[in-house]
């Protein structure tokens, strides 16, 4: 067997694609479709009052950790569905992928308003909040949760492929035995960022105002954007500890343990010296009763699926019969015909509904465009240079990460948006003000999906490759070069394509701030679209919308994706 290492083979050139279009259309029609139903919306929803006092903080923070729990829920049900399905099918992948890069790139606080709008018109007010408050989580969530699930099938190495294919294994073997224990770690890793991703919008979330429409939701986010509102530190800080202690208390009940348990699955052919340990993790395992409940119902139900799904390979029997399957190609086409005509119709109302924007609309949509990707690729660039060498550090060294790990994981939760009306008092007065203020607010809300995409590649790093770097006696440098960076490149990339994404839908907030009674904006697309939401503007929302869409999957497409399959024909595990 080949020792492991890193694939040459060269990438395929990524390009735009028919698919890309027809995804774009799509969403024009989607988002038109909601901006018409949005202009039928009750003209005031009254919100309910939100209580600062310390002892409703229990039953907020309930509240706030059972959304976040349906959004995980279907965040994870969705990403090991849509990756798998789109890196074992080929022709599918060529839709769905584009259509993923569409979806992560779709400034979530911008279509919120229209989400909230349209709801209210089909549902009460409350259902339409808290189902808005569901989906926005569920989008911080699932995109860098799905990409994780992609790369690591498409990157299986290919000794494990041939040893599935020597054991016969069928679809459902390999996904159990091969596919989904070697994308576990990096799968947990983001989950952990997932989940730190939805406190950020938490507060966006359970807090929205549309002009005299109050979408309120009662939890720990509006109990911390009320406080800062009203300037309250005594209950912001109350509000903070509350979410540090659920935070730590899930890193040590839940992360903990299945960072302990992914261990199991990491590819490499000698045992770390010092592995993740977890005291909850350590007392499950000997348990009786989860030793009765894994014996006596996991192990039969898993017997069953196994024999209901595994179907081993099978010679390929050639179907003569033509009349059915033309009879269901001629059926899908006129759905396809069908859908396409709806599509184009809804496209061409929503640019009906362009053409209304005068030219100096569209003037400032494009300055806004470029104001706001100088300050994400600043934002990137910052992130980048601390986050590869600290991931590096924790993922290599356990006992590092002991300490770390924890630290990083409430810092990543800290929503920003709480603290960014503090920290815009402080930095408003300093030269560059807002902008400064923007930058850092971007960089807090995208940091961390690259941090942990880096400490995920680096933990999955074989330990015998390490010890060959250290019986070689490489330099630093050599080591980095060598070894550390063609490793995490992959994760790199993935880490990358969402901060980036996570970037550009924070400048929604961080370029147009109400504080303490007045407005202040700087240049951007973000600022646009905050204004528009707040003037009930839903043309400008429209186009300001579809403007940052149409540059993220651009960016996405020509720069990341040429990156992304670089990754995985060249810097695969072999």
């Amino acid at each position: 067997m080949k020792r492991p290492g890193f694939s040459t083979v060269l990438p395929r050139v990524t390009r735009l694609t028919f698919g890309d279009v027809m995804v774009f259309v799509a969403l024009t029609g989607i988002l038109y479709v909601g901006t018409r139903l949005a202009l039928r919306a009750p003209a005031v929803v009254a919100g309910p009052e939100i209580s600062l006092d310390a002892t409703a903080l229990p039953w907020y923070a309930a509240l706030s950790l059972a959304r976040m729990s349906a959004a995980y829920a279907l965040s994870l049900v969705f990403s090991l569905a849509y990756g798998y399905y789109a890196a074992r099918n080929r022709r599918a992948g060529q839709v769905m992928i584009p259509l993923l890069d569409v979806l992560q790139s779709v400034p979530i606080l911008s279509f919120l308003p229209v989400v909230l709008l349209s709801l209210s018109v089909l549902l009460s007010s409350a259902v339409a909040a808290e189902l808005a408050a569901v989906v926005l989580i569920f989008t911080s969530q699932a995109w860098n949760l799905t990409f994780s699930v992609y790369q690591s099938t498409r990157t299986v190495p290919g000794e494990l492929r041939e040893a599935a294919a020597v054991f016969r294994f069928g679809a459902w073997f390999r996904l159990k035995y091969v596919e989904l224990p070697f994308a576990a770690n990096g799968l947990v890793w983001n989950s952990v960022m997932s989940w730190a991703g939805g406190w950020f919008f938490l507060m966006a979330a359970e807090m929205f105002t549309v002009g005299s429409r109050d979408f309120r939701l009662p939890g720990l986010g509006s109990y911390l954007s009320t406080a800062a509102q009203a300037g309250d530190l005594h209950a912001l800080g109350l509000g903070v500890a509350t979410m540090i202690a659920i935070v730590v208390a899930l890193d040590q009940l839940l992360w903990r343990p299945l960072l302990a348990w992914a261990q199991r699955f990491k590819l490499e052919t000698v045992e770390g010296e010092h592995e993740p340990q977890s005291w909850f993790h350590d007392q499950l395992a000997r348990a009786w009763l989860v030793e009765r409940f894994l014996a006596k119902w996991w192990a039969p139900f898993m017997e069953r699926l196994d024999r209901r799904w595994q179907i081993p390979h099978a010679p390929v029997v050639i179907d003569n019969g033509k009349t059915g399957a033309a009879s269901r190609d001629w059926r899908v086409r006129l759905i396809v015909v069908a859908a396409g005509i709806g599509l184009l119709y809804l496209a061409l109302s929503a640019g009906r509904l362009l053409a209304t924007l005068p030219l100096a609309a569209w003037r400032d949509i494009a300055i806004g465009l470029g104001a706001t990707l100088l300050r994400v690729t600043a934002a990137l660039l910052l992130a980048a240079a601390w986050t590869i060498p600290v991931g590096v550090a924790i993922g290599t060294r356990p006992r590092l990460a002991a300490v770390l790990q924890p630290v990083a994981q409430v810092a990543a939760s800290v929503p920003a948006t709480a603290l960014f009306p503090i920290l815009l008092l402080a930095l408003l007065h300093l030269p560059g003000g807002l902008n400064l203020a923007a930058v850092l607010l971007m960089l807090l809300g995208s940091q961390w999906y690259l941090l942990f995409n880096v400490i995920a590649g680096a933990s999955a790093i074989p330990r015998d490759l390490r010890d060959t770097t250290a019986l070689l006696r490489l330099s630093p440098v050599e080591r980095w070069r060598t070894l550390l960076l063609p490793a995490l490149f992959p994760y790199v990339v993935t880490g990358a394509i969402t901060a980036v994404g996570g970037a550009w839908n924070a400048s929604v907030v961080a370029e147009y701030v109400q504080f303490g009674g007045e407005t202040h904006a700087t240049l951007g697309i973000g600022a646009v679209i905050s204004h528009a939401t707040a003037t009930g503007d839903f043309a400008l929302l429209l186009a300001a919308t579809l403007a940052m869409v149409v540059t993220v999957v651009l960016l996405n497409r020509l720069f990341w994706q040429p990156l992304y399959r670089l990754a995985e024909a060249r810097y695969r595990m072999e």
